[in-house]
């Protein structure tokens, strides 16, 4: 069942993210909008090859939420293949940072698995016993009917080391499990180890970097650059930073480490759109002849001569038609 136009609905998303997900050990897939459907989600990887950083970093993530559940032994994916159709998850709901952070019915390590706006909430996931390849698309689309066809034939569940059973506020109705459903006034949590704490802290770390690390358009960094990236977000996980992620609440309007990750998207989006607008207000100011030659002068870019494009022309007017 889905709001819009959904059929065979698709995501295409990058390894390791797409794997974890159709194995059941991602149960919570993030996102900056809303889920438009629910029901079967294909999931699809995209054509990036993950780099071992990135995938260190988030095996050492959910070894790290996992392990808050008394689940030690996880059976990561060996291969995280890429432009393939991978498998399926059921998206049963959908809701806010805050509300998975603070929803009591769920355990520690799913609370913490979401780090974005809005969580979508994975169950049921299937793997295909050989994935198929195609090309992906963004945000959510619809399988080809031959595709989909042949893929719900290959389709195998997957053994998940903590199957999770989101319970809908209204049975009866599939929606019901949106944004707003769930209360999201903070709880007090249970005090962990400072050791714990110190190595969750620096595994949620390391897996906000890794998630981010595309986030500037156009960026790719080499391995060595994203291993970098992400040892010295881990680098910043202090005892005090750590400390400040289960301390009980009470009744101050103090906001942790998580509920940052949360709300700390919206500030740097309003940021980057006024620092946007005035670089756009300030540059249609400038002249077209001095935006010009900054384009010729500019670092990387092959500048034009003239000269030779007269001698060219000239050269090209004298030519007689030969006889």
């Amino acid at each position: 069942m889905s709001r819009g136009n959904y059929k065979n609905p698709c995501l295409t998303m990058h390894q390791p993210w797409a794997s974890l997900l159709v194995h059941g050990i991602k149960r919570i897939e993030g996102r900056s909008w809303p889920a438009p459907i629910r029901g079967r989600l294909w999931i699809h990887a995209a054509s990036k090859v993950p780099d071992e950083a990135t995938i260190k970093a988030m095996e050492a993530f959910y070894q790290e939420i996992y392990t808050l559940d008394g689940i030690t032994d996880i059976q990561f994916p060996q291969h995280y293949p890429i432009s393939r159709l991978i498998g399926c998850v059921d998206v049963v709901g959908c809701v806010s940072c805050d509300e998975l952070k603070n929803w009591e019915a769920l355990s520690q390590g799913v609370r913490l698995e979401g780090q974005t706006d809005f969580c979508w909430l994975c169950e049921q996931p299937q793997k295909l016993i050989i994935p198929f390849e195609m090309r992906g698309y963004q945000g959510v689309y619809n399988l080809e009917n031959k595709i989909h066809a042949a893929a719900a034939r290959g389709l195998t569940c997957s053994l998940t080391p903590f199957a999770v059973k989101f319970p809908l506020p209204d049975p009866t109705c599939t929606f019901s499990l949106k944004p707003g459903s769930v209360s999201s006034t903070t709880q007090a949590k249970k005090r962990l180890k400072t050791e714990q704490l110190t190595s969750l802290t620096a595994a949620i770390a390391g897996a906000r970097a890794a998630a981010t690390q595309f986030s500037k358009k156009g960026q790719r960094p080499r391995t060595n650059d994203t291993n970098d990236y992400i040892t010295r977000s881990k680098s910043k996980a202090t005892e005090d930073d750590a400390e400040s992620l289960y301390n009980p609440v009470d009744g101050s309007d103090h906001t942790t480490n998580m509920e940052d990750g949360c709300s700390g998207n919206s500030n740097q989006v309003e940021d980057h759109t006024k620092s946007t607008v005035n670089y756009s207000v300030e540059y249609s100011k400038r002249s077209v002849a001095t935006r010009r030659d900054d384009r010729n002068t500019s670092v990387g870019e092959r500048r034009f001569d003239p000269g030779t494009a007269r001698i060219m022309a000239a050269a090209v007017r004298n030519l007689k038609p030969s006889s």
